[in-house]
């Protein structure tokens, strides 16, 4: 920052219609904060873009200026890549209309909308796209890593329907990338993160969901779990895609429909979207029920957006998180075993282990076909560390750790990128397996310089 003159800055300013903000300035502070408490970055410049031309604005000035360049969509990711020392940040997050057009069953989302602000619009005409399961998650973010949530058996990955996205490309350049334009970007910036560029929109295709889903949470008791995972495993092989279950471990918070003496006891949470025809509802989710005798459960037809924000207190910002994940395609006894091992020693009342149902749809298109390969992964597995004080950093990220080292052998060794933290970028080759040389070549293409780099990084070619 030291080579920048107050005049360069003030030039840059001029050019721009959003705010810039440097560490002296009011709002500065509260404008680099991020949902994971553990990441504490200083950047020299934020600049709140209100458009594309700003975009490329300030892609230019980074460029131009040699300086380290981040991007902030929802400011979700659990590795802090939304934030850098003393660099730029591009901050997305004024751009976040969702405009929706129900005759053509499409979206145009700008790169700062959230999920909450998706579904908001799109499910005023009934419509949906698979999104993730936290509403102030950030769309862009989780549609570059692959995206997925209670819609996915259904509909697929959330770069499955991702129909095209306008790209601002290191040299500046604003292109469409669809597939029939720039095609192999197109098919890079679904799943290769924010690697090649600044998306400024994107266009979905839309769905027919709800306004109203079956769903909620089937709880049992942990001594429960391991023949409750074992009915799930094989339920699960016949289950309809318009029904998606996700199994939580943790100590369980003091839910209404819980008996006090539950709460703060671990559990088994059974967490049920069935999104088809509703006269099927009740049948559809019967087998879950029969897992065991639950300690409580609730279950009902309610709001598909209400569903969407169902756990956001559970997943509030402000908190200290570490992730460690792999992808499955079973349950074998011996990860059970050592699942209820793992619940036995919880190092804080937030941890928990979670398997996020995925299969269905999302098997169905090639790995090769989106820059997401992981088609073969039936269940994603994340042990998600989170807790308040910094003194307890080591004991949960240790406990983290072990569990996820001890379930290495029932995994199928790759990875879902938007799970991985910071301190796994040996891992971003486990991510992407077969994909991961054509995704160099389209890197080497479009950012050769490597001005994309504060992600899970996707490394050019050396120059020859």
């Amino acid at each position: 920052m030291s080579s920048l003159s107050s005049d360069s800055i003030e030039t840059f300013k001029r050019a721009l219609r959003g705010q810039v903000l440097q560490p002296d300035d009011a709002g500065y502070d509260a404008a680099r904060q991020l949902w994971n408490a553990m990441i504490d970055r200083r950047p020299a410049l934020i600049v709140r873009c209100q458009g594309c031309a700003d975009v490329r604005q300030a892609v230019a000035f980074a460029r131009e200026s040699g300086l380290a360049l981040a991007v902030r969509g929802g400011a979700h990711n659990i590795a802090g890549s939304a934030m850098c020392d003393d660099g730029l940040v591009i901050d997305l997050s004024a751009m976040k209309s969702v405009r929706v057009e129900p005759a053509t069953r499409r979206a145009f989302v700008e790169p700062g909308a959230t999920l909450a602000d998706f579904d908001h619009e799109a499910q005023a005409f009934g419509l949906a796209t698979p999104l993730g399961i936290n509403s102030t998650t950030g769309v862009a973010g989780l549609t570059l890593g692959g995206g997925f949530g209670w819609l996915s058996r259904r509909f697929g990955m959330t770069v499955d329907n991702l129909v095209a996205a306008d790209v601002v490309t290191a040299d500046g350049n604003l292109l469409r990338a669809s597939a029939t334009e720039h095609p192999d970007l197109f098919w890079a910036i679904r799943g290769g993160g924010g690697n090649f560029g600044v998306v400024t929109m994107f266009e979905f295709a839309l769905h027919a969901v709800g306004p109203e889903v079956y769903g909620g949470l089937v709880v049992l008791p942990i001594a429960a779990a391991k023949e409750a995972l074992q009915r799930y495993r094989e339920v699960a092989v016949a289950m309809p895609r318009d029904l998606t279950v996700w199994s939580v471990l943790r100590f369980a918070p003091p839910l209404p429909f819980l008996p006090e003496d539950v709460h703060g006891k671990p559990v088994i949470v059974f967490a049920i979207c069935y999104s088809g025809p509703p006269e099927n509802a009740a049948a559809a989710v019967e087998p879950v029920r029969q897992f065991g005798t639950a300690c409580g459960e609730h279950l009902g037809p309610m709001p598909y957006t209400a569903w969407q924000q169902a756990f956001d207190p559970l997943l509030t910002p402000g908190a200290r998180n570490y992730w460690k994940s792999h992808n499955l395609a079973q349950l074998p006894d011996g990860l059970i075993d050592t699942l209820t091992a793992a619940i036995d020693t919880l190092p804080s009342p937030q941890c928990e282990i979670f398997f996020g149902q995925i299969g269905g749809a999302t098997t169905s298109v090639p790995p090769d076909a989106t820059a997401y390969p992981n088609r073969d992964a039936l269940f994603v597995m994340n042990v998600h560390g989170r807790w308040t004080e910094p003194d307890d950093d080591a004991r949960c990220i240790g406990w983290a750790r072990d569990f996820f080292e001890a379930s290495a052998p029932y995994a199928l060794g790759s990875v879902y990128v938007n799970f991985l933290t910071d301190d796994e970028r040996a891992r971003v080759s486990d991510a992407y397996g077969p994909n991961m040389e054509r995704l160099i070549a389209v890197k080497t293409r479009y950012d050769p310089h490597n001005l994309f780099n504060r992600n899970q990084n996707i490394a050019p070619a050396a120059n020859t």
